[in-house]
């Protein structure tokens, strides 16, 4: 019998999706032309371009809509059937007005986001040639070895960043909507969940694996690096780069937040409860009250 996938775990063929599409522009609108380019500089001054071109503008928005909205519409169904669980009228009422006002330039806000994310990905890559180009010449290396090193180099580095933005934006963009939804029907706490279950699915970060069943509350965003941290040799704490945030938030995330509709979501009692700068046990009754 086939397992059943949890219902708020985000759908894998979304981000596939957008995977392929990121992968297709990078192909044919800045490989392509980089391909073109005779020195370094050249390459610099193509990708300038790329990110300019109202085509290539065009293109990353369009990708940018199927993304968003395709989880839109993915959420409104896992909504509704978490609405039904719970017969829920005033919920289903609730989504069936959700474009209107607010809910509708809040969904045009996520699309600008990624379409800015994938348009600067040119420009940006042009920066970090420049600026390996700059550290690697002051130790000595010739112009002619940095440039075959980089043509080696660009295609496999730029396809590994459109992949990069497409696990971040669709991770990011999913939880941004879940906390939206969940804020306007005043659910202010969710579950912290890794893909894969308590113990994540083997590429499960430990920090992530060590939130999972956590109950966090919106406006409070943990820093899971620093309440769980790696060792350095010397046995100090490494240094957290990542800072606060939500399930799903941080790049390579995969983790998202399951919303608490009714407290027998909660895997059991006491529950591990981020509040308060820390991790603590709760009943609850003690939860209620924060709650």
């Amino acid at each position: 019998m086939k397992k059943q996938r949890p219902l708020w775990e985000p759908k894998y063929r979304i981000e596939a999706a957008f995977r392929r599409r990121l992968l297709a522009i990078v192909r044919n609108c800045i490989l392509k032309q980089v391909r073109r380019a005779g020195t370094l500089d050249d390459m610099i001054q193509i990708l300038q371009k790329v990110s300019e071109s109202e085509e290539y503008k065009k293109l990353c928005q369009a990708a940018a809509m199927k993304m968003v909205t395709g989880l839109f519409s993915d959420q409104g169904h896992t909504w509704r059937q978490a609405a039904a669980n719970m017969k829920s009228r005033a919920m289903y009422e609730a989504l069936r007005k959700e474009l209107q006002g607010e809910a509708g330039r809040r969904l045009r806000e996520l699309v600008d986001d990624t379409t800015y994310r994938i348009v600067t990905l040119p420009s940006d890559i042009g920066h970090q040639v420049a600026d390996y180009v700059s550290r690697e010449s002051l130790k000595g290396r010739r112009a002619s070895d940095l440039e075959d090193e980089i043509r080696r180099m660009f295609p496999d580095k730029t396809q590994a960043r459109a992949e990069l933005i497409a696990r971040t934006q669709v991770s990011m963009t999913s939880t941004n909507m879940t906390r939206q939804r969940a804020e306007r029907y005043g659910m202010n706490w969710y579950i912290w969940r890794p893909v894969g279950g308590a113990a994540g699915d083997g590429r499960t970060r430990d920090s992530h694996r060590m939130m999972a069943g956590v109950l966090v509350n919106w406006n409070d965003p943990p820093a899971p690096e620093t309440l769980f941290p790696t060792l350095n040799a010397d046995g100090r704490p490494r240094k957290n780069t990542l800072g606060h945030y939500h399930a799903g938030c941080c790049p390579n995330c995969r983790c998202y937040p399951e919303p608490i509709v009714d407290l027998d979501q909660v895997d059991s009692w006491p529950a591990k409860v981020y509040y308060g700068g820390r991790i603590q046990k709760m009943n609850k009754t003690e939860f209620e009250r924060i709650m």
